[in-house]
């Protein structure tokens, strides 16, 4: 998803510093850098960090949620990882490995003083890879966890993009954009006018360009595009061989997370809804939610069934955490 920055104007929207902002720091191998959180709402037993997309994408994404969880009494975090947005921008690739990145959350999770009594993470996209390894380590904070459509293996997402969502495609844009790829010339307009109009409208985001939510635009323009091509590859259509996730399976180890999660998926989405619906299963306590009409940011275009299905599901842990108290 890194290549749209031509299309959007950049701007951004200032207010996301005003209250509840925390810049926490983060220890690593190379030094000591700062991340961006704001916290929205107020609820003791029930505290949302969301872990967006990319790699390198921005919290931004995840504004529509404040049209619901407000509303639903539910606390949230925004955060920008190391390398985004509004947080430190440190330029050393060794950075950009997927077992720092679990060990940053942790440090997040310490200096926002979460709890497995009120925590619950939220990964969508690279952000589900993510939660899945912090779960797989640090499950013992958490209260909950929510995958949002993102599948437990690199090498069978790229197969359901090469043998379901490409032979859906014009095969001469296919083509096309293979060649694109092929050449290391993605840079070119040409590769991203293709894209959007054979891939992203219909499995990113289904609306027309021109429609996108002004914060999707935005997280566009915010890319760190140094992140997303070391650890995703240049291409649109899968993660790429010599990419940092090319490999990553965590398919077999979904039945070792013993907390209440909830898998999301969408009919239309990149990912498998299929898959994502097997992985619930695969864990203990798992549930699955498929949007019916959604796509990859289905809290967009299917926003209904993605917001009364979430938020049925962390009301439900709150009720759980009431009467047992």
């Amino acid at each position: 998803m890194g290549s749209l920055e031509s299309y959007f104007d950049n701007t951004g929207r200032d207010d996301v510093l005003s209250g509840g902002v925390t810049m926490i720091p983060i220890d690593t191998d190379v030094g000591t850098f700062k991340v961006w959180t704001k916290r929205v709402g107020n609820n003791p037993s029930l505290k949302v960090l969301l872990l967006h997309g990319g790699p390198g994408a921005t919290h931004e994404c995840f504004e529509a949620f404040d049209s619901y969880f407000p509303g639903a009494g539910i606390e949230y975090y925004y955060y920008d990882q190391l390398g985004s947005w509004r947080s430190d921008h440190p330029d050393d690739p060794s950075l950009w490995e997927l077992d720092r990145f679990v060990e940053e959350v942790e440090q997040v999770r310490r200096a926002l003083a979460l709890t497995s009594d009120n925590f619950v993470l939220l990964g969508h996209s690279w952000g589900g890879i993510l939660a899945i390894e912090y779960a797989l380590k640090y499950q013992r904070n958490l209260k909950a966890l929510v995958i949002s459509n993102m599948m437990s293996s690199v090498p069978a997402y790229n197969a359901y993009a090469r043998e379901v969502l490409m032979p859906e495609m014009d095969q001469e844009a296919l083509a096309e954009i293979m060649a694109l790829e092929a050449s290391g010339d993605i840079e070119n307009p040409r590769y991203m006018e293709l894209l959007l109009a054979q891939h992203y409208v219909h499995h990113v985001l289904r609306m027309p360009v021109d429609d996108w939510p002004e914060p999707v635009q935005r997280l566009f323009t915010h890319m760190n595009q140094a992140i997303y091509v070391k650890m995703q590859g240049p291409s649109e259509l899968g993660i790429s061989g010599n990419a940092t996730l090319a490999d990553w399976d965590r398919t077999e180890s979904l039945s070792e997370i013993g907390v209440p999660t909830l898998v999301i998926g969408a009919r239309y989405d990149t990912m498998d809804p299929a898959f994502m619906a097997m992985m619930a299963s695969k864990i203990p306590r798992g549930e699955s939610l498929t949007c019916p009409s959604g796509s990859h940011l289905a809290m967009y275009d299917d926003q209904v069934a993605y917001f009364n299905g979430l938020i049925a599901f962390l009301r439900s842990l709150d009720a759980s955490s009431t009467s047992n108290g």
